[in-house]
């Protein structure tokens, strides 16, 4: 059995640790204050944001906990790591993310059915406008390092809060200059789809890990192919890729050859086309003597 690794993702945990830190500490403050001022202003708009960016910030301390495990070295136990960690973090908080949004599309449409007292928007538009400027901030230290899918998955969140700090201030502006009560039920509606909408997305890609599944990205016909296209490989079978933990990718086959002679030439290629064409990093390849047949067995048959 040959292997090969590459490790070049744990430097970079560090820095993100620290910019994590600091966007929790924003997003928790600031969501304390959407929530006395959205009781206040009797706001549900204001409310379902401070509600998002409660759950953001959650999602946050998940994501933090997450990528200090994930960053933790191999044991004898856990052989690849527990780079995992941040995958179940992120399913967790996507799953948060679609309790929200539902509370929060049940109390619009409640609100939009029955007469409730009527919204202050002052304050909306004020605690809007600086909700605006803090997500702003907080994707800003974000973005500066998005390599992980916990950080990305952060990202959406704070994406989506910028979205739910405008819509909360659109609804201000529309009942302050229209004095038109509806809007804020409907806008606060508009945000919960925004959050129903991220977090599937987020839930099926940590789901397809948790699954073992072939990276999106990528696809075992093209990967066989360009396998088979090595000089002296005949047959390549048993091929699976799956991720380990965002942005490390496993590849293991078995591969027949016409030539052992080569094997330290033909594995040299095997890693360096793994590597350079499809970014992955941890390869296991089974060598086997080949008879003359050719390469015509390199049909791969479960494409579906």
């Amino acid at each position: 059995m040959a292997h090969g690794h590459t490790h070049h993702h744990d430097h970079q945990h560090g820095g993100n640790l620290k910019m994590l830190a600091y966007a929790i500490l924003l997003t928790f403050a600031f969501a304390g204050c959407e929530l006395i001022g959205g009781l206040y202003a009797n706001s549900l708009a204001l409310l379902g944001d401070a509600g998002h960016m409660g759950s953001d910030a959650l999602a946050l301390l998940i994501a933090l906990g997450a990528a200090y495990i994930a960053q933790r070295p191999s044991t004898s136990k856990h052989s690849y790591g527990l780079g995992r960690a941040e995958v179940i973090a992120a399913t967790i908080s996507s799953l948060m993310m679609l309790g929200i949004s539902i509370f929060i599309a049940v109390e619009a449409i409640l609100r939009l059915h029955k007469a409730t007292a009527a919204v202050d928007p002052m304050p909306v538009i004020v605690i809007s406008i600086l909700g605006v400027i803090i997500n702003l901030l907080v994707a800003y230290l974000l973005s500066r390092n998005h390599q992980s899918l916990n950080i990305r998955a952060a990202l959406l969140h704070v994406i989506g809060d910028i979205l739910g700090s405008f819509a909360a201030l659109f609804s201000g502006a529309i009942i302050y200059f229209t004095g038109w009560q509806a809007a804020d039920p409907i806008l606060s509606l508009f945000i919960s789809v925004l959050i129903c909408y991220s977090s599937i997305r987020l839930l099926r890609e940590a789901l397809g890990i948790l699954m073992e599944g072939v990276p999106p990205h990528l696809t075992l016909k093209t990967i066989k192919q360009s396998l088979c296209d090595i000089d002296h490989i005949l047959l390549v079978h048993d091929l699976h890729v799956w991720t380990l933990s965002s942005g490390r990718t496993a590849l293991s086959a078995h591969v027949q050859i016409s030539e052992h002679g080569e094997w330290k030439t033909i594995l040299y290629t095997i890693q360096n086309i793994l590597r350079e064409q499809f970014n992955i990093g941890h390869i296991t390849i089974q060598p086997e003597e080949g008879n003359d047949h050719h390469c015509d067995h390199c049909e791969i048959t479960d494409e579906r």
